[in-house]
């Protein structure tokens, strides 16, 4: 580029900056009406909160935090709405009194139990603005009620499946080049303006019927209109629904039936069916199981390829399905014991239970921390992650049906007792003190604003109530720093058990045996291969996880624009255009038989706990969060650290251990956002590869 180049450049730059400030102050502006027109309809006393959130395109609980008054009667005995519809009915929480003011903290580790229920928040000036504006929490109900959701749902356990998985054919396609890989053979097509029509007709000119799934490997296509739409998700869903002549929505069938598309902003998923034939194709993301770098399509199929191979040293009907998820719980099916203690399988929890752990047990630790608890200008900038984290914490998880521990039970208890039980498989109710002095990071998530967000508080003297994993409470109790304040007011422990062991272990292997041909490959391609390879284990280990969390399921639908008055009335439209409203509605927790959200909620707070401290047994050493000094921890972002200043931790390639994977020399202007974060990140990562290779 030259000078004049440049010149015109900046100048083009300065106008779309002008187009975007008026397009958003537009926006803002019909925002703004939208909310009045709101407003003016909640004076019609028959008017319905869903029917009103169905025409302004809104969530109804945005519309309640609009128009208090069109608030159901299911919320009314609450000040303000939930934050979100999504969650289930027994997420709510029932007001109750404030708590006494709190007490002295102890120099050693203190424990107590309270009779009561969670109370509410104290207004206390020390408490932050965001503690204080919180979202309610639910709790266990007093009594049988509480009592009978610690059961298991009937008739509902995880046992072996005594059928094995069906492989379905598949190609790699670049929707930039055009090229298509399927098996060993090369094809180009020409893919018009890459719609899904375009697509699935140019592959199926070229390949045999039988092809049942797409790998998009490049190119993004669901992507091509995103300027014409204020949101991704919308380009996308208008993308997945766009007509295709002799080809309908998938309606799902077999084993691993999945009805309907996926709309991802990311990684959405297309699931198509001929017209008069039970012929089905998905249309997919490779994004899903790794990231590429503009890697060939046939580097992708050999990863593929490599990955499959490897899991057959251990399952000998291991299968790859659509998605890492899929093929995560598949496997981990396949190693249910058929003898001993749970041959019968794993029992699957109540509805209300599962619907509590899915309130109150979130999932990584991200927390960008700012001035002034940090410098303005940073030091430095070094990035550390825990290599493929979660398999760390796969060695001990809760089994069967918990029991409930009251206040008073747990009060009874000796010291030892209690430790053993926040040591042990527990989901613990408590009331949080922060110690006087305290000058580090915080321990353990308070519920913030927003559905599903969490914070740390760290201020001195606050208080908050909150539930947490057992390894969180106990390192709150033991970390080397200050002991917090910890009140028990309920609690949930299950036995001690390994259920996720095995399965573990042999993703572990393969992830060790593939990062070793990565390492050690001479041809430069089939190296890349492995490491995708590698990467798609992690992610299979990683989303495995999540998938048994089982989130309440959302279904997503579309109604062309004249039967609007068709549009389910618990629906939230996430899109639309001349033709056809997208919305999408949440249908509850499915009969899911591998439904397991306390084995997730154990393995992320065993994670985010080794954040802050985790013991290297054979070098005699610490590392994490709180072996920093304090105000130099700038950021945790799921299993990574970002810090002002390196630490010699050990390093042995194994899963958990702190790996350095970036380094920026100072001084840097600390982040205030998460992009800033990310761009620094990049530069960091780019900069410690650019000192190795030097």
């Amino acid at each position: 580029m030259d000078a004049q180049s440049y010149s015109t450049a900046l100048a083009d730059l300065r106008t779309v900056r002008d187009q975007i400030k008026k397009t958003r102050a537009a926006l803002a502006k019909q925002e703004a009406d939208r909310d009045k027109l709101i407003i003016q309809l909640a004076s019609y006393a028959k008017a319905k909160a869903e029917r009103v959130a169905q025409a302004a395109g809104l969530g109804m609980a945005d519309v309640v935090a609009l128009a208090p008054a069109l608030a159901p009667d299911s919320l009314a005995t609450h000040d303000t709405p939930q934050p979100s519809t999504a969650e289930p009915s027994t997420a709510q929480a029932t007001p109750v009194a404030a708590p006494p003011p709190p007490q002295q903290v102890a120099a050693a580790p203190v424990m107590t139990a309270a009779a009561r229920p969670a109370p509410a928040e104290p207004e206390a000036p020390q408490v932050p603005a965001a503690a204080q504006a919180s979202r309610d929490l639910p709790s266990i109900p007093a009594g049988s009620s509480g009592d009978a959701w610690l059961t298991a749902t009937p008739g509902l356990a995880s046992t072996r499946p005594n059928f094995t998985q069906q492989a379905r054919s598949t190609v790699f396609l670049d929707t930039i080049t055009g090229i298509l890989v399927h098996r060993n053979q090369t094809h180009h097509l020409d893919l018009a303006d890459r719609s899904a029509a375009d697509i699935l007709t140019a592959v199926f000119r070229t390949v045999p019927d039988g092809v049942e799934r797409i790998y998009i490997t490049a190119g993004d296509p669901w992507h091509r209109d995103a300027d014409r739409y204020p949101y991704l998700r919308d380009a996308v869903a208008a993308w997945l629904n766009a007509p295709i002549p002799g080809w309908r929505t998938d309606t799902g069938r077999g084993r691993d039936r999945m009805a309907g598309h996926f709309v991802h902003a990311r990684n959405p998923v297309g699931r198509y069916q001929r017209d008069n034939s039970d012929h089905h194709v998905e249309i997919r993301s490779v994004g899903e199981w790794f990231d590429v770098d503009g890697d060939a399509p046939h580097i992708v199929r050999d990863a593929f390829v490599l990955l499959w191979q490897a899991l057959r040293r251990h399952w000998s009907d291991a299968v790859l399905m659509g998605s890492p998820s899929q093929t995560g719980r598949d496997l981990w099916t396949r190693t249910i014991p058929t003898r001993g203690q749970h041959a019968e399988g794993f029992p699957v929890l109540s509805e209300e239970l599962r619907g509590l752990l899915h309130a109150t047990a979130g999932q990584g630790r991200n927390e960008l921390i700012t001035p002034p608890r940090v410098p303005e200008q940073l030091p430095q900038l070094v990035e550390y992650d825990r290599t493929f984290a979660y398999a760390k914490h796969t060695w001990k998880s809760p089994v069967g049906t918990p029991r409930r521990i009251t206040a008073h039970t747990f009060a009874a208890w000796s010291e030892k007792e209690q430790m053993r039980a926040l040591y042990g498989c527990g989901h613990w109710h408590v009331r949080v003190t922060v110690p006087d002095g305290w000058n580090h990071v915080g321990l353990l998530p308070a519920p913030a604003p927003g559905d599903r967000a969490w914070h740390y508080p760290a201020e001195p003297g606050t208080t908050f109530t909150t539930w947490a994993g057992g390894p969180e409470i106990h390192t709150a109790l033991t970390n080397p720093i200050q002991p917090w304040k910890i009140e028990i007011l309920d609690g949930i422990l299950w036995e001690d058990g390994k259920p996720l062991d095995d399965w573990a272990k042999k993703l572990k292997e393969t992830w060790t045996n593939l990062s070793a041909q990565a390492h050690f490959q001479g041809d430069a391609q089939q190296a890349r291969a492995a490491h995708l390879a590698s990467r798609a284990v992690r992610a299979i280990l990683l989303y495995g996880i999540g998938s048994f969390a089982q989130r309440p399921r959302m279904v997503t639908g579309t109604t062309p624009r004249p039967l609007e008055r068709d549009v389910p009335p618990d629906a939230e439209i996430i899109g639309f255009d001349d033709e056809l409203i997208t919305w999408q509605k949440p249908t509850g927790f499915a009969r899911d038989p591998n439904a397991h959200p306390e084995w997730a909620a154990a393995i992320w707070s065993g994670a985010r706990a080794a954040l802050l401290t985790q013991r290297h047994r054979d070098d005699n050493t610490y590392a994490g969060a709180l072996h920093t000094p304090p105000g130099t921890v700038v950021a945790f972002r799921t299993d990574a650290l970002y810090l002002t200043q390196p630490h010699d931790w050990p390093y042995h390639h194994q899963p958990g251990d702190y790996l350095l994977r970036g380094h920026l020399t100072g001084p840097v202007t600390a982040p205030t956002t998460e992009e800033e974060l990310l761009t620094l990140r990049d530069t960091g990562r780019a900069a410690l590869t650019a000192e190795k290779e030097a």
